[in-house]
């Protein structure tokens, strides 16, 4: 999986980029959360779900059904509803572009198969928090720093350069 960082970073893109106006930073927060949000079934991981299991990490809740289907998500209009979908839709494309694992279960529960992209440049995040904080932690960040953060900073420096000019203000 990418960590909780790259997908919180990835998420908070979307919604900078979709909501762009400095007072829907809230947004832009719950946009971060639900991109993150499909690895609550890392839990099952430590309470002994078997990870090829329907139920275990990267399957159903990361399956566009689970997009769908998140907790407390309410029907928003416009693009609210499409930032928090697309969102939290973004952790399992970011996890299919991760070096390990077993796949994302993109069509689950009806084609339960795993799969990853055949670009996979992502070093993949361990499960455990213990691990994550040592080299291997670090290795992660700094491949996500290349391949997550990287692009988010061109996109909102893209949208930034690229936004209407304001007209001056003229004296009376």
């Amino acid at each position: 999986m990418a960590s909780a960082f790259g997908h919180a970073a990835l998420g908070a893109t979307l919604g900078k980029l979709l909501l762009p106006h400095r007072y829907h930073w809230p947004y832009w927060v719950a946009a971060a959360l639900c991109a993150a949000l499909p690895d609550v079934d890392s839990v099952g991981y430590r309470l002994g779900v078997p990870y090829d299991s329907l139920w275990g990490h990267r399957g159903l809740t990361h399956s566009l059904l689970g997009q769908l289907a998140q907790p407390g998500r309410r029907p928003a209009p416009g693009r609210l509803a499409l930032l928090l979908f697309l969102a939290t839709a973004s952790h399992g494309l970011l996890d299919a572009l991760t070096s390990g694992g077993l796949g994302v279960a993109f069509f689950s529960p009806w084609h339960p198969e795993r799969h990853f992209f055949p670009f996979r440049p992502i070093r993949v995040s361990p499960l455990s928090i213990r691990a994550f904080l040592g080299a291997k932690g670090l290795r992660v960040l700094a491949s996500e720093a290349l391949w997550v953060g990287l692009p988010c900073l061109l996109l909102l420096v893209g949208q930034r350069l690229n936004r209407p000019r304001r007209p001056a203000a003229t004296e009376n």
